[in-house]
């Protein structure tokens, strides 16, 4: 099934960016941990400075994360130092697959994967990426046409009584006004912290965007368990809009 698909190993040439930093207390669980959301500001900013440092500021400004994998090997643990190598692994004219591999002074791993959408700033809807972008694009990869596939296509289940809120505050829109995607982890991360079963071993979670919660929409999460997962559904008047699952990592080699 696509949920356990191994993601795209790392490029034979190293000549991939790259940036570190060290984790700080904000990001970290009690356990010191680093937390989902906090993986995902990290994911944020590296995405934000590749484009930055590539120059492509000005012709591909805005990307949106249709989807994120995040598999975690040997979690990072504060107080460490985390380094990040991004790269593409396949990619269209209008989205692509963004890989990016956490590792640490201390030994942690992380692998990640971002389905990245191109966006018009004027419209608000996928546009192509520039000529310049998508040479930069295949540097690293010969899979020029990828398309969408959903790991994660599981209707909600009936609604059984027991949905939760989660109560969304200004802080957590971006500039597009939309519901910043780390704000979804932080309720992925009030659920994975009740399965520290899932948390102990290597584990992934996969979090996929259906259409964005935007100012003023009432949140409901609606979870479902199994021995070896766990689902939550985020809910708003009934609809779908956001879909995560954290499971057991299967191959914990690759």
């Amino acid at each position: 099934m696509p949920f356990d698909q191994p993601l795209a190993p790392p490029p034979a040439s190293g000549d991939v960016f790259a940036a570190s930093r060290p984790v700080r207390t904000g990001d970290v669980a009690p356990d010191n941990r680093l937390r989902f959301d906090g993986i995902a500001r990290y994911l944020q900013d590296i995405a934000s400075d590749n484009v930055d440092a590539a120059g492509f500021g000005d012709t591909d400004p805005i990307w949106i994360l249709r989807r994120t994998v995040i598999d975690v090997h040997t979690p990072v643990l504060w107080p460490d130092r985390v380094h990040l190598s991004r790269w593409c692994s396949a990619y269209s004219t209008r989205w692509s697959n963004m890989r990016v591999r956490f590792t640490s002074d201390k030994g942690a791993r992380i692998e990640t994967e971002g389905f990245w959408i191109s966006i018009n700033p004027d419209t608000g809807m996928p546009t192509r990426i520039s000529d310049a972008a998508l040479a930069l694009l295949g540097r690293h990869t010969d899979e020029n046409r990828l398309r969408w596939q959903a790991w994660l296509d599981a209707p909600a289940p009936a609604d059984d009584g027991t949905d939760t809120p989660f109560a969304l505050r200004s802080t957590d829109l971006d500039p597009l006004e939309h519901v910043n995607n780390a704000a979804y982890l932080h309720a992925v991360e009030d659920h994975a912290v009740t399965r520290p079963d899932l948390l102990a071993e290597p584990h992934r979670l996969v979090i996929e965007y259906r259409s964005p919660i935007t100012d003023g929409e009432r949140l409901r999460i609606r979870r479902r368990d199994d021995r070896d997962a766990v689902t939550l559904w985020f809910l708003v008047n009934g609809e779908s809009r956001a879909t995560a699952r954290l499971a057991r990592l299967l191959d914990a080699d690759g």
